[in-house]
């Protein structure tokens, strides 16, 4: 019986989207205060600003009574030990499932990190279309989770599909 090279090593990726989203967020404590005020990047479309959610997206549960916090701290961990099992199990060359994996397990654990350290998760980056749209403010843990996430999605579309042949 021969052991086939697993995609664990992908999780390397996940350890750079981990310390790439922490040091983000420290500069953002850091050179963004007070929380809640706008410094424009792109001006009417991009800013950054520091906010503060409790929650999960959108300020989900994020008035709750506290509880929230481990809730979504047990999620994320069960979520992250799913997916490095489903890594575990993903040939190493499968870059289309493990890539997308690895950026969403170091987007959770970046989040979870926050969550465990101040019982809340830092954003800071605001997309925003002037004053007639604004989406809400996040950060580079998010975006390693959404990407990922609708990387998935894609890839899953083209999975096992060949190019015919002429």
């Amino acid at each position: 019986m021969t052991i086939k090279p697993n995609a664990l090593p992908w999780l390397l990726l996940s350890a750079v989207v981990i310390v790439l989203d922490q040091l983000s967020k420290f500069w953002a404590l850091d050179a963004l205060q007070p929380a809640g005020l706008a410094h424009p990047v792109i001006p009417g479309w991009l800013n950054w600003t520091l906010a503060f959610n409790t929650g999960a997206a959108f300020s989900f549960l994020a008035d709750s009574a506290g509880w929230q916090r481990w809730f979504f701290v047990l999620l994320a961990l069960v979520i992250g030990v799913v997916l490095v099992v489903w890594l575990a199990r993903t040939p190493r060359r499968d870059w289309r499932t493990a890539l997308p994996l690895s950026m969403v397990v170091g987007g959770a654990v970046g989040n979870v990190i926050d969550r465990l350290h101040a019982g809340k998760v830092t954003d800071f980056i605001h997309v925003h279309y002037y004053d007639a749209w604004s989406y809400p403010v996040f950060n580079l843990a998010d975006c390693a989770i959404s990407l990922g996430a609708v990387m998935l999605i894609v890839f899953g579309f083209f999975a096992g599909k060949s190019t015919p042949k002429a």
